[in-house]
Parts: C-alpha cells; sequence; structure tokens
C-alpha cells in the first residue's frame, strides 16, 4: 500500500470519526470524543519544544497529554485529535505504544508514516470535508478566510491553511516558512494547473525579494504575530510560464517561529474556469460540424 493512500485514507477515517460521533455542524470537539471512549485528557506543561503531546497506555486505559508551551487553542485541539489519531487508525496502538508510552510531534512536521497518518487523522476529525467545503465556500480565498475558517474550526491557522488550500476552487497556495528555509507548500488544485511550476520543496529557500523573506529576515516581527500583504506575480514564488497577479499575505505564528504565508487570486480560477469552458464549446463545435469526404 503506498504512502498517499494510507494518508488518503487516514482522513477519511477521521472524517467517519466525526460523522460517527455524530457531528453535524464544526466545530468538532476532540476532547469530548476522547471522554466518550473514556480516554482522560490532561494538559501538560512542561513538555520540552517540539512534543507536541502524548498517548499513554497502563493495561486496557489510555491516556492523552497535550502539550501548552505553544499558547495555540488550535494547536492543543490538533494534537489531542493526533493522539485520538493513534488510538483509533489500525495497528497504530501496537507500533507506537510498545513501551505504554508514545510521544508525539503533531503538526505536518514529521517525516514518519505513522505520525504523518495521525496528522491527516487529525485534520479529517477536525475539518471534515462535507462540513468544511459548505462553509469554506462562503468566503472569497486569502489569509481573511482562513483565519474564518480556524475560527469556526477552533484549529490552528497552519492545519486550516493546508485544508483550505486542500479543498478550495480558488488559485490558492499556502506556504509554512522557518527563517530562509520552506517547511511545506500546498497548493488548490486552481493554482496546481498553472503550466510548468516549479514545486517548493521542503528546506528550500524562501524565493529572494519576496514579501515573505523580507519579512522573515526580521525575526521580532514572526514572533511578535506581525503580518503584512502586497501585489505579486506568482512566478516569482512559483516559476512557470504564466504571469499572474496574485496577493501575498504574510502573518508571524509568534512562539511557533514561523511564518504562514497565503497566495491568492479568484482571477486564476475565474480564467481557468473560461478557458475550460472555451474548450468544452470547442470540443462540442468540433463533434457537431459535418465532415465531408473530399
Amino acid at each position: 500500500m503506498s504512502l498517499a493512500f494510507r494518508l488518503k485514507m487516514a482522513k477519511q477515517k477521521g472524517e467517519a470519526c466525526a460523522k460517527g460521533q455524530g457531528y453535524t455542524a464544526l466545530p468538532v470537539d476532540p476532547i469530548a470524543i476522547a471522554t466518550r471512549n473514556d480516554i482522560e485528557v490532561k494538559a501538560k506543561p512542561d513538555a520540552a519544544e517540539g512534543v507536541s503531546g502524548m498517548l499513554l497506555r497502563h493495561g486496557n486505559e489510555f491516556c492523552i497529554a497535550y502539550a501548552t508551551h505553544i499558547a495555540s487553542e488550535g494547536f492543543q485541539r490538533f494534537s489531542i485529535a493526533h493522539e485520538l489519531g493513534h488510538y483509533f487508525l489500525d495497528g497504530h496502538v501496537d507500533h507506537v505504544l510498545k513501551d505504554g508510552v508514545h510521544v508525539s510531534e503533531a503538526g505536518f512536521t514529521s517525516a514518519d508514516p505513522y505520525e504523518m497518518e495521525a496528522d491527516q487523522f487529525a485534520a479529517g476529525l477536525l475539518m471534515p470535508g462535507s462540513l468544511f467545503n459548505g462553509a469554506l465556500r462562503k468566503h472569497d480565498a486569502g489569509l481573511a478566510t482562513v483565519e474564518a475558517m480556524a475560527t469556526l474550526c477552533r484549529t490552528s491557522l497552519t492545519a486550516t491553511g493546508i485544508r483550505c488550500a486542500e479543498l478550495s476552487d480558488d488559485a490558492l497556495a499556502v506556504i509554512i516558512s522557518t527563517g530562509g528555509a520552506i517547511d511545506f507548500c500546498f497548493l488548490s488544485n486552481p493554482m496546481k494547473t498553472l503550466p510548468q511550476l516549479s514545486w517548493l520543496r521542503k528546506s528550500t529557500p524562501v524565493p529572494i525579494g519576496t514579501l515573505t523573506a523580507r519579512f522573515n529576515a526580521d525575526r521580532r516581527r514572526v514572533l511578535a504575530g506581525e503580518r503584512a500583504a502586497e501585489e505579486i506575480d506568482v512566478m516569482d514564488w512559483l516559476g512557470g510560464t504564466r504571469s499572474a497577479r496574485v496577493t501575498e499575505e504574510v502573518v508571524g505564528l509568534g512562539r511557533y517561529g514561523k511564518t504562514l504565508t497565503v497566495l491568492s487570486s479568484e482571477v486564476i480560477g475565474q480564467e481557468l474556469s473560461e478557458l475550460d469552458d472555451e474548450s468544452e464549446d470547442d470540443d462540442l463545435r468540433d463533434r457537431w460540424t459535418p465532415r465531408f469526404r473530399t
């Protein structure tokens, strides 16, 4: 089974869990789900940097401890949902709890397949597509939408931004960076259709001269949670062969030490839709134009 398929199934399992627990509206409460399954949930104020949470087992009893060194409700709720992923996903308890204690690093930062699956489960649980999509379509593309959806779902900007990129019908790119390096980048389907894009890989440099590069050069702005925005050419970030104006919006993520960048354009999505319509019209004309043999 490929990793991509495993991650897709993990997200679907999270969505199914939310539905099975009776959620028909956002937000989904991971603590309530844990409680219904006799899992105790505790805050852990002294967790080390890089630790998001723990899943513990004593006999047949389970406990989730979540880190509080990052004062973000969204991050903490995602950490709890991540541990629920280890509890609910097939094979995780036996694999990660060999010694009765498992320490996690949630938030799409680990390359371990089990941690990646737990992250995908958490995203599906807290932001199930069937509920998320309806709310997302009420907003225009951009950072304000990510923030609105994060407030609705009570999730972190990082996790919410990724989910917005996965499901948005607008041209959207969500980029997380630390200093001069990119941590990860997610593109919406309309953004992916731009020709010959340069895919932004983990640890590649933030493009020189961009607003994000200038913003990250002053770590105080990141820690203070400042924000900035400007109009740019999408090629400045993603390369390719098609020039298009997009909005680059940047916000520092405080003690997390990272920066969230949102590139958005409704125009690109509209133009692509028009091109698709023209292509369909051309196809129809081609199929219905009589052909005569000479």
